[in-house]
This record gives C-alpha cells, sequence and structure tokens, in this order.
C-alpha cells in the first residue's frame, strides 16, 4: 500500500475508532494503516491533544484498547430531523469529494441518515428533494481517478513532488510533468490540480480528467512564497491563469442587463446601469480567455469597449462562426452583385 500523508492517515485512524465499540489495540491500527505502533501512538497525541474525546481502557490480561467515546464538552453527534434532511438532500454538493476518503465517510453518514428516516420519512424527504435540481451538464465523474486524487492530496499535504502523466486536447501522446502540486480547485463541475511545472519553471494548471497517472516521490519541495491558492485565483475569470493586468469594460444591452446584474461573476466587478436600460460592466483581470468565451455566449446583447485586442478577438470569432453557416459568402456574393451594379 502506498505511503499516506498524515492527514490522511488520521482520518483512517478516526474512522476505525469511530467504528469499534470495544476499542483497537495499537498494535491492530499499526498493522491495517501499514505504519508502526510509534507513528500511532504520536497520531493518538495529536488527536488527543486536537480535543477529539479519545477513551484509554485496559481489558483482561492488561490488553489496552482505544476508542472515540463522548465527553462533557463533547456529546454523541445527534440532529433533528429537519437537520438530518437537510444534509441528506444536500449530499450532491460533495460530488468533487467523489472516490477519497471523505466522500466514503460522507457515503457512511448518508446511509445512516436513510436507515433512521425509514420508508415514509424518506418518501416525504424526497418531496423536498424534488424542489431542487443540481444540473450536472459538463460534470466530471471522479470514481476512476480516486487512487490519483488521493496521491495528490498526500503531495500537497507533504510537500512531495509528483510526476503526472497528461494527455492535453492539443497534443497526440501523453506527456510526463515534474510537478510541485499546490492545490485543487473545483470549477464548473471540474477538479483542476495547481502546481509549479519544473520544467516550465512556472505555476500551471492541469485538469483532473486528463490524468492519465500519478506517481508520489519522497522529493520535498518549497511552495513558492506567500503562495495561496484563493489569491492565486482571485484575478482568473474562472480557472485560466496569466500574468497580465487585464482592464474589460463591456456593455450589455438592456435584454440582458438585469441577468448580469443579478450575479456576481467576478470580485472585481463593478456593474453600473445606464441611462438606456443597458449595463456597463468592468472587470480587472490577470488574461482574457475565459471571459472571451462567457462573452460570446451572449452574442450581440454584449460589446467589448476595452481593450481593444479583446474587441477584435471577439469580432473574430463571429466572423470565423457565420463563415461555418455559410453566411459570410452569401454576404459576399451580395456584395458582388452590387459592385456590378
Amino acid at each position: 500500500m502506498a505511503a499516506e500523508s498524515p492527514l490522511v492517515r488520521q482520518w483512517r485512524l478516526l474512522r476505525t475508532l469511530s467504528a469499534r465499540r470495544y476499542g483497537v489495540t495499537v498494535k491492530e491500527m499499526a498493522e491495517e494503516s501499514g505504519t508502526s505502533q510509534k507513528t500511532i501512538r504520536r497520531d493518538l497525541d495529536m488527536l488527543s491533544n486536537a480535543g477529539f474525546p479519545l477513551i484509554e481502557q485496559k481489558g483482561a490480561h492488561g490488553r489496552k484498547t482505544w476508542r472515540l467515546g463522548p465527553s462533557a464538552d463533547r456529546p454523541e453527534l445527534s440532529f433533528t430531523f429537519d437537520e438530518a434532511i437537510a444534509l441528506y438532500l444536500a449530499q450532491h454538493l460533495l460530488e468533487p469529494l467523489a472516490g477519497t476518503p471523505f466522500w466514503h465517510a460522507a457515503q457512511g453518514a448518508f446511509k445512516k441518515i436513510r436507515a433512521s428516516f425509514g420508508t415514509e420519512v424518506l418518501k416525504y424527504a424526497e418531496r423536498f428533494g424534488g424542489m431542487f435540481h443540481h444540473t450536472t451538464v459538463g460534470a466530471s465523474d471522479y470514481s476512476r481517478k480516486a487512487e490519483l486524487i488521493d496521491r495528490l492530496m498526500i503531495g500537497i499535504e507533504d510537500r512531495h513532488a509528483v510526476f503526472i502523466t497528461y494527455q492535453s486536447l492539443r497534443s497526440t501522446e501523453p506527456i510526463t510533468y515534474d510537478i510541485w502540486p499546490l492545490g485543487l480547485p473545483y470549477h464548473h463541475g471540474s477538479l483542476y490540480l495547481v502546481g509549479h511545472s519544473c520544467q516550465h519553471d512556472e505555476i500551471r494548471h492541469w485538469k483532473i480528467d486528463r490524468l492519465e497517472d500519478v506517481e508520489l516521490t519522497s522529493f520535498p519541495f518549497q511552495p513558492p512564497k506567500d503562495f495561496d491558492l484563493k489569491q492565486h485565483l482571485a484575478r482568473s475569470f474562472g480557472i485560466f491563469h496569466g500574468d497580465g493586468d487585464v482592464h474589460v469594460v463591456v456593455r450589455f444591452s438592456p435584454e440582458v442587463a438585469r441577468y448580469v446584474g443579478e450575479s456576481r461573476w467576478h470580485e472585481s466587478q463593478r456593474l453600473t446601469e445606464q441611462g438606456d436600460g443597458s449595463l456597463l460592466a468592468e472587470f480587472d483581470l490577470s488574461n482574457t480567455e475565459e471571459i472571451k468565451r462567457w462573452l460570446l455566449g451572449f452574442g450581440r446583447h454584449a460589446e467589448v469597449i476595452e481593450p481593444e485586442e479583446l474587441r477584435g478577438e471577439i469580432v473574430e470569432e463571429f466572423v470565423a462562426a457565420m463563415s461555418v453557416y455559410g453566411v459570410t459568402k452569401h454576404l459576399n456574393q451580395e456584395a458582388v452583385q452590387d459592385n456590378a451594379k
């Protein structure tokens, strides 16, 4: 079994201690986790110092076992019916963790909730579930990537480099990269790996769906100074990251102004209502790749005011789209006929 990070190992240890009503010995925990008894004792000390109610008990022939139990300030967890139903109906929000140890633990919790409800209560709860729907158009399924995600989590926590084998959309063959894994953001139904590429000496992003293999190494690394995943993505209009400093101004027509104004699309956005009912939107971004795709979806209802380069790219996209439908050819023929008159 591949070595586990302290966090994942301790998580599994908590699950074992919670499941064994009559306790488990240090030796048994060490054998199940594939580590030493000394390491398990350190984990138990850490969990105890963190406030988990660990109980050490001595049985026949001096046999010592450990288990999790209630304490004066941490009673057994219990939920009211409305709390349990809310948790049960919100389980789809954990889908990005599918295949990880946390996903399996969550599924165990939901299974217990279902068992405690009974058939009629579940039917009643599902009526509430029918009021809401989480769309999955374009969402990724990571059930087959569980082991790869687990290795990345270990690399991120232990700060160990990984080798990833990646099949990009543009390359014909998979390529192996030497990566310092830094985080796993979730965007539009998909997980991404943010890491420092040693080959390119820069931070890059990789979509987890395109990973074919992850090899965890024993080589330690130091993350870039003051790196923060949230701050790293703060000037991205989604997941793409750039080193630029681009001020984008867009005028949205009155037909879509209210729709745009209802949501927060980016932390930097500034929305100004115009006298004619249109909406002027301003963004400060590191690149324009994703906002360009977003704006194209509005068609004629979004006009880029600046930068001029982005305005030109939008025009090129519309001209190319027209050519696909033969519109430009038709317009050219009309132009020839008009010139002939």
